[in-house]
């Protein structure tokens, strides 16, 4: 155990460069860090598909495990991790017409008050169709900015484009949403 405690101290260019050398402890690290935040990405991004987002999550660590010497900076590879679920999800996105809604795999909290209950139903529901209604770009960069946190020179790298495209993205889309929120506000 006193190996596996040492091993979770690392940072993440350490585990990734051991990782590199094909240490299975060490990836398995960098899996538990990113999975959840990945998997969040993936499901919002594709519609609350949660089969979908947990093929591409999986899919994103086994291209991250076998791509791995190709990663030039260890310190980086969080932003390659968003970067290859972001172009998974975009592909998916591209070859489909989004159906399911974010509210199903993402329900209401257990409240005591059934207007408020409701109330917070049918804007999750306005969300999930709103963001349907995106096209996949500007949904792309307004959950990696607003969900995730990201900077604009980031989501610019993760969707291959300039950070005023982003910021020109992430515009439009809180306009969008805006629009279609106002009742909740």
């Amino acid at each position: 155990m006193t190996g596996r405690v040492a091993l979770v101290e690392l940072d993440e260019a350490t585990l990734v460069a051991r990782a590199r050398d094909r240490d299975p402890a060490s990836f398995e690290l960098l899996v538990r860090r990113y999975q959840r935040r990945i998997y969040t990405l993936c499901v919002r991004m594709l519609d609350g598909a949660s089969g979908e987002a947990e093929d591409i999550t999986q899919e994103t660590f086994v291209t991250a495990w076998r791509r791995l010497p190709e990663i030039q900076n260890d310190a980086a590879f969080g932003g390659w991790l968003y970067r290859t679920a972001t172009n998974k999800c975009l592909t998916v996105l591209q070859r489909r017409r989004p159906t399911v809604g974010l509210d199903e795999h993402h329900p209401a909290p257990d409240d005591h008050d059934p207007e408020r209950a409701a109330g917070t139903t049918a804007a999750m529901n306005a969300l999930s169709d709103a963001l349907r209604q995106l096209p996949p770009q500007q949904r792309a960069c307004w959950l990696l900015r607003e969900v995730h946190g990201r900077s604009y020179q980031e989501i610019a790298g993760l969707v291959g484009t300039t950070p005023t495209a982003v910021r020109g993205r992430i515009a439009r889309a809180r306009a969008e949403l805006a629009e279609v929120m106002k009742p909740w506000k």
